[in-house]
C-alpha cells in the first residue's frame, strides 16, 4: 500500500512478535522495512528448536489467549488464522494441581461455572457477575485502553473510557477483588494464577487486569498444530508478503547518531543508514547502544523498576508415555504467595516452589516421536539470580518428583533422552535481557500504562521502542498491539527529500 507520502527506509531490531508486528503495519503503511535478528530464526522467546531424537520444542509461550487479538492481527491484512496453522480448543483447557485435590478447568465456559457451583455453593452466580464485569473490562481494554500510545494521561479522556473509569477497578488490587466474589482458596487461586502472567503478586495488580480472566476462561485455551513457533512463522509471511526483509544472524551493536537523530545502524563495523529505527530487542540493552545522554533512563531508573519474574525452564524429551497428565498442568500443591515472596520480597531461589508443565505431545503427537512425551517445565524465579546448573538440577528433581506423585509414574528422571535447562543467565545471553528477565516489566499500577516506558525516545526523533517493557506490557497479544501501536507511530514521521527528519 503506497499512501503516497515519502517513503520511509526503516529498521527494526529483533524479530519477537512485537518487532514481526511492528514491520508489517509499517511496511503495509508504505515504508521500506528490514528487520534484523542476531539469532538465525524469528521468534525471539518463542523461537522453537528440534532434536536429533525427533522432539520439538516451543522455547517460550505456550499458552495461547485471546486468540480474537491474534485473529485480528491477520484480518488487517487480509488474512484468517486458519490461512496458516490449525487452531484447536484444548478440553480441559487446563488442570490444578493442589496439595489435597486435583481440579480440571473443562473448555466450555457454563461447564466452569457449574464446576465453580460444586465446589462452592452461589459460585456460578458469583462466576456469571465476574464474567460480566471482566467481559466489559476486556472489551474496553483491548478495544480502547491498550491501544494507546501512552505519552499522557489525555489520551484517556474519551467519553467512553472516563466513564468507565470505575467500572475498569483500576485503583482495586486483583486479590482483594477476587475475594469479594469467591471463599474457597481454591476457586480464588483459579481466578489469581492468570495474573502471574502479568509479574506482580495479586495484591499488587489493579483488578483492571480480570479481563485476562475473561480472555482465557470464556474465550478458551487454544493450541496451533505444529506448536506455538507457528504463529511466528505466519506472522513473518504476512511481513514478507507487506515487502518486509529479514536479515539473520545480524546483531546490531551501535546506532549512529548526530543532532537528535539516528542516521545510520552498525553491524558488523559496517553501517547502514535508515531514516527510523524500531527496537523490538530488550529496552535497557537498545539504550546502551546509544550515548548516555540521549537515552531515556538511567541505571538508577531500571534498579528502580518491579520486573516480572524470570524463570528456570527444561525441554524434557521423555520415552514412554506419561498417564494422567493434561496439556496444561499448574502444580500449585505450595501456597502462592511463598512462592510470590521470594520472587519480589526475598529475591532467592523459592524452598516451596510452584510450578508449571506443559506437554503439548498430549494434544500434537508430531512434537515428539511415537509413544514419547514432550516435555517443559517451567518455575518462576526473582530476576537477576544466580543459576548454576546443580541449583537448577535439584529443582528438576522436585518437579518431576511431584509430577510422578501425580500421575502414578515411577522414575521419569531414566526415561529421559533428551534434556535442556534455560534460566536467567540464557535469557541475559540470548536476548540481552534486563537481568534475566522473562517477561518484562510487571503491570503493576505505578507501571501502567503513561508510566511505563516511553515508545519513543525524548531527545531521538526517530528511535522508536516495543515490546514487552513498554505499552501495553508482556504477553503475546500485548505485543502484538504494541508493535501496531508503534508503526502508527513512525507513520506520523516526515522526511524531506533530503531524508532529514522533521
Amino acid at each position: 500500500m503506497n499512501t503516497g507520502k515519502a517513503r520511509k527506509r526503516i529498521a527494526v531490531i529483533g524479530s519477537g512478535f512485537s518487532g514481526l508486528s511492528a514491520a508489517a503495519y509499517a511496511a503495509k503503511a508504505g515504508d521500506e522495512v528490514h528487520v534484523f535478528e542476531r539469532h538465525s530464526q524469528p521468534g525471539g522467546r518463542a523461537r522453537q528448536f528440534t532434536t536429533d531424537e525427533g522432539y520439538v520444542f516451543d522455547m517460550g509461550p505456550s499458552w495461547y489467549w485471546m486468540p480474537d487479538i491474534i485473529e485480528g492481527f491477520f484480518r488487517d491484512f487480509g488474512y484468517k488464522v486458519a490461512d496458516f496453522y490449525d487452531l484447536v480448543s484444548l478440553d480441559p483447557q487446563f488442570e490444578m494441581v493442589f496439595s489435597e485435590e486435583k481440579i480440571m478447568v473443562p473448555e466450555k465456559s457454563n461447564d466452569i461455572r457449574e464446576l465453580f457451583e460444586k465446589i462452592e455453593p452461589g459460585a456460578a452466580k458469583q462466576y456469571d457477575q465476574f464474567m460480566k464485569s471482566a467481559k466489559y473490562k476486556y472489551e474496553v481494554g483491548m478495544q480502547d485502553f491498550v491501544t494507546k500510545p501512552c505519552y499522557n494521561w489525555f489520551e484517556f479522556a474519551s467519553l467512553k473510557i472516563a466513564g468507565s473509569i470505575f467500572q475498569l477497578d483500576l485503583l482495586s488490587n486483583f486479590r482483594k477483588y477476587v475475594s469479594g466474589y469467591f471463599s474457597d482458596l481454591k476457586l480464588r487461586s483459579l481466578m489469581e494464577f492468570p495474573v502471574i502472567f502479568l509479574g506482580a503478586a495479586p495484591q499488587n495488580i489493579p483488578a483492571l487486569y480480570s479481563l485476562m480472566n475473561y480472555g482465557g476462561y470464556v474465550l478458551g485455551t487454544k493450541y496451533p498444530m505444529g506448536g506455538f513457533y507457528q504463529l511466528v512463522l505466519a506472522m513473518q509471511k504476512v511481513a514478507e508478503k507487506q515487502g518486509v526483509v529479514f536479515h539473520f544472524n545480524q546483531d546490531v551493536q551501535k546506532l549512529n547518531t548526530e543532532d537528535d537523530r539516528i542516521h545510520s545502524i552498525r553491524i558488523d563495523g559496517k553501517d547502514y543508514e535508515f531514516d527510523a529505527v524500531i527496537a523490538s530487542a530488550d529496552y535497557h540493552h537498545t539504550e546502551t547502544l546509544i550515548p548516555k545522554s540521549l537515552r531515556n533512563y538511567n541505571n538508577t531508573y531500571w534498579e528502580s523498576r518491579t520486573f516480572a519474574p524470570s524463570c528456570l525452564i527444561y525441554y524434557l524429551g521423555v520415552k514412554g508415555k506419561i498417564a494422567n497428565l493434561k496439556h496444561h498442568t499448574l502444580f500449585f500443591e505450595n501456597e502462592l504467595d511463598d512462592h510470590i515472596d521470594c520472587i519480589y520480597k526475598h529475591k532467592k531461589w523459592p524452598s516451596r516452589p510452584l510450578f508449571y508443565s506443559c506437554c503439548p505431545s498430549k494434544t500434537d503427537p508430531g512434537v515428539a516421536p511415537e509413544s514419547c512425551e514432550n516435555l517443559f517445565l517451567l518455575l518462576p524465579l526473582t530476576s537477576g539470580i544466580h543459576d548454576e546448573e546443580a541449583v537448577r538440577e535439584k529443582y528438576l528433581v522436585e518437579m518431576l518428583e511431584r509430577i510422578e506423585k501425580h500421575t502414578g509414574e515411577a522414575d521419569l528422571m531414566s526415561r529421559i533422552e533428551y534434556k535442556k535447562s534455560y534460566c536467567v543467565s540464557d535469557f541475559m545471553a540470548d536476548y540481552n535481557a534486563y537481568k534475566g528477565n522473562a517477561y518484562g516489566l510487571s503491570n503493576t499500577l505505578s507501571q501502567t500504562a503513561v508510566l511505563k516506558p516511553k515508545i519513543r525516545n525524548k531527545k531521538i526523533r526517530n528511535l522508536f521502542y516495543t515490546g514487552q517493557l513498554t505499552v501495553p506490557g508482556p504477553g503475546v497479544p500485548p505485543s502484538l498491539i504494541s508493535g501496531k501501536i508503534v508503526a502508527s507511530e513512525v507513520s506520523k514521521l516526515k522526511i524531506e527529500k533530503n531524508e532529514k527528519i522533521v
